[in-house]
């Protein structure tokens, strides 16, 4: 396998990195406030399964309690 000097290299680096399409601030926060809504909304929806988990929980061992 061919070698490359430390020099090529960084040059090699610097030419990848003009490469990448960096996000406008836009992106950034549209993206950012879909993360965070999508977030709350699957806490609100995993605290709904629990609460109703919790309840049948409650109604059927009460049954078995007496």
């Amino acid at each position: 396998m061919a070698r490359t000097n430390p020099i090529q290299f960084a040059q090699q680096v610097r030419a990848e990195i003009g490469k990448i399409t960096w996000p406008t601030r836009r992106e950034v926060t549209v993206t950012t406030l879909m993360v965070v809504a999508i977030a709350a909304l699957a806490a609100l929806f995993f605290s709904a399964v629990d609460i109703s988990i919790r309840f049948l929980l409650d109604v059927i061992l009460g049954y078995f309690r007496g």
